[in-house]
């Protein structure tokens, strides 16, 4: 199996956001905000060829769905769909795209499945033979969001899923879809219902898979959130994501899972470590994916 990082449309956001109560004298040392305080996020997707003999895109980023007028309010970058032209640079058109994994339907990490937006015409799906795998408990949250977050849904989305006949809905640790090759683990802390999707190594060890990679969707967007202490603004509930954090990050450092991130504008992949005082951090860092072995 080959993995591939994706690059999608970029966004800028309002740093104190993505940073929660962490002050802007420490996350400036991570990041360097612009004259509105924004700084840049990637949104970047994995893609696996072949998993369960299928091609996979893990998410799908922002993608230009979005009017011209709320394109400048949500910080999008470019106007033309950047997924699209990466994944051809790879070597992939959309009709390739067996499955796309989408870790929640929150409009930076699924929009990037609509076609790009036209005056006047509806929204529309980008991959015209893509099956969809999402979270059931976190499609509920879609199909009726809490006030909090509904700004950060696409209305029209779930019925265009649903409208394929390919949509299947996962509650437990894998998916009918893509068997034993993906193993999901689940976080409430951001969004109910966050699925994290491991590719699942070569390795065997007492019984569990070793040598993954796990893509980390918004439990930890970037390296700068491995600190377990840090959070965003945008999560729905700070202190479980924190301590949903720290299992996950556990978890993965005794399989040797590598992270991939989503948001981190600098580092696709990374392997997790921990000091002598237990605080996590990241090493062996990769910043693009091209064609590049699973354990490798």
């Amino acid at each position: 199996m080959k993995l591939w990082s994706i690059t999608g449309n970029s966004q800028k956001l309002d740093g104190g956001a993505m940073f929660g109560n962490a002050p802007r004298a420490l996350w400036e040392r991570w990041t360097t905000p612009d004259d509105h305080n924004r700084i840049d996020l990637a949104c970047r997707a994995l893609l696996a060829t072949p998993l369960a003999g299928k091609t996979v895109l893990f998410e799908a980023g922002i993608g230009a769905f979005f009017e011209p007028k709320l394109r400048e309010r949500y910080g999008v970058v470019e106007e033309r769909h950047v997924l699209l032209d990466s994944l051809a640079a790879a070597g992939f058109k959309p009709e390739d795209i067996d499955v796309i994994v989408l870790s929640h339907l929150h409009f930076d990490h699924a929009g990037g499945v609509l076609e790009a937006w036209r005056e006047g015409e509806p929204p529309k799906l980008a991959f015209p033979n893509a099956s969809y795998v999402v979270g059931r408990e976190h499609w509920q949250r879609a199909l009726q969001p809490h006030p909090r977050d509904r700004a950060s849904f696409i209305p029209e989305l779930p019925g265009l899923l649903e409208a394929t006949g390919r949509l299947e809905l996962v509650d437990g640790s894998h998916c009918r879809t893509l068997g034993s090759g993906v193993r999901f683990h689940y976080s409430d802390g951001h969004t109910p219902g966050l699925m994290l999707a491991e590719i699942v190594g070569p390795e065997t060890i007492d019984g569990e898979p070793h040598g993954g990679v796990v893509f980390c969707a918004d439990l930890i967007p970037g390296r700068p959130w491995v600190h377990v202490p840090i959070t965003m603004g945008y999560d729905r509930n700070a202190e479980l994501l924190i301590d949903e954090k720290k299992t996950f990050l556990g978890d993965k450092l005794a399989r040797n899972v590598h992270l991939f991130f989503t948001h981190d504008p600098g580092c696709a992949l990374a392997q997790v470590v921990r000091d002598e005082k237990g605080r996590y951090s990241t090493a062996h860092e990769v910043a693009e994916l091209q064609a590049r072995m699973l354990g490798s």
